[in-house]
């Protein structure tokens, strides 16, 4: 079950909120107690998990085909109406905010880039502000607070099922329909506009890491469309892969073997880890961990210097053919797997209204050419990005404590 509000849709003063209610939506509801839904699921051998994004919570569960109707049932129970009290509002507060201490603020690098770079790269408050949540933006959460936000973004018309698997098409549909019928419509919300110009000059921002052994350099760039320019954003994508998917892309290369300027290096689209997960603004990142003798700009050199290679001469056509090669045997090899699968359906249904999509990506990797490449390099401007600079704590030069 995916439904259409990630943390770009949460209000201001209330960081964290999208999250905070995806943990809510496990807390029973008014027909079934509180681990109900655990208990019934694990109970039918099933797994089941929720993560939020920027522009849509998930949910989901994997059982036996014969428990098909239970993990209907109890979607429909809580899409009709979660039990939001205020015992579960502040238990589950206390629990994001370890989960917030667990993998950021006691974690090396914890929130690089996600957290950390959007402030530098956007301006607004959607786009730039912290999903995972501030602590008193969590604390001052209210049960009416969660209760306006259910009503407004946990409509039926504001979701998009996806049933996959060993199953039986007109019964699931059926199911479907007596499960989720007799949920009460509301009215769905006009999807907003995170829209915002681009930088006009290159943005810096420096954060101290009290965990973190090495320094650190993360480059922001603004993404094509990824709904309505969805072929320039797959050349992004490609570009991503040569520049460091595996030993043998550029960076890993020049950075790690040949010139010993970092220890880890890699490049990809997407805040949240993979590509395609956002509509419009969507993020370009290009990540170093290098050590404190070498610094921050002789790492940036390095990468602006390959950038300029790949817009000026694109990849070779064995370096196309492999990466290509590559990504569309990992696209079917994901597919292989039900869950992969039917999250990918239901993100491509809701994004970009075309859950076939999925099928023919593949193919349209395939497609992309050493000149889209190159024009997706040369679209990476150093004047229009933004330069995030990780200081581990307790050096004023930047070196390691």
């Amino acid at each position: 079950m995916h439904y259409d509000v990630g943390f770009r849709s949460e209000p201001e003063g209330r960081t964290g909120f999208a999250h905070l209610f995806e943990h809510l939506m496990f807390q029973g509801s008014e027909s079934l107690e509180k681990l109900a839904h655990f208990r019934h699921v694990q109970g039918s051998g099933g797994t089941f998990n929720g993560s939020t994004h920027q522009d849509y919570t998930d949910y989901y569960q994997v059982l036996p085909s014969a428990a098909l109707e239970r993990a209907l049932f109890l979607e429909a129970d809580r899409m009709r109406a979660p039990k939001i009290t205020e015992e579960n509002l502040r238990n589950q507060v206390d629990v994001v905010k370890e989960e917030i201490r667990l993998n950021v603020l006691n974690r090396p690098y914890g929130g690089f880039p996600w957290i950390l770079l959007p402030p530098v790269l956007y301006s607004t408050f959607a786009n730039a502000h912290n999903g995972y949540g501030d602590f008193t933006d969590l604390e001052q959460a209210t049960v009416d607070d969660c209760a306006a936000f259910f009503d407004t973004y946990y409509a039926p018309g504001n979701a998009v099922l996806t049933v996959a698997g060993d199953i039986d098409v007109e019964r699931t549909i059926d199911l479907v329909e007596k499960h989720f019928g007799d949920v009460p419509a509301r009215e769905v919300p006009p999807r907003p506009s995170f829209a915002e110009p681009f930088p006009a000059s290159e943005q810096r921002g420096t954060h101290q890491d009290a965990h973190a052994p090495l320094p650190a350099v993360a480059l922001g760039y603004r993404l094509p469309d990824p709904v309505g320019e969805l072929d320039a954003y797959l050349a992004d994508v490609v570009l991503a892969a040569i520049l460091s998917d595996g030993d043998a892309s550029r960076l890993q290369q020049r950075l790690l073997h040949r010139e010993s300027l970092a220890v880890d290096v890699h490049a990809g689209c997407g805040l949240m880890g993979a590509p395609l997960d956002a509509r419009d603004p969507d993020t370009f990142t290009i990540t170093a961990i290098h050590t404190p003798e070498v610094g921050l700009d002789r790492v940036v050199a390095a990468i602006d210097e390959e950038l300029d290679a790949l817009a000026s001469e694109g990849p070779s056509a064995d370096e196309l053919a492999r990466v290509t090669a590559r990504w569309a045997a990992s696209l079917h090899r994901e597919h292989d797997r039900v869950i992969s699968r039917t999250l990918d359906l239901g993100s491509a249904e809701l994004l970009h209204g075309r859950a076939e999509l999925i099928s023919e990506l593949p193919e349209r990797i395939g497609e992309v050419t050493a000149e889209g490449v190159a024009a997706a390099a040369k679209a990476l401007r150093a004047d229009a990005r933004a330069v995030l600079e990780i200081e581990p704590a307790g050096d004023e030069n930047g070196g390691a404590a």
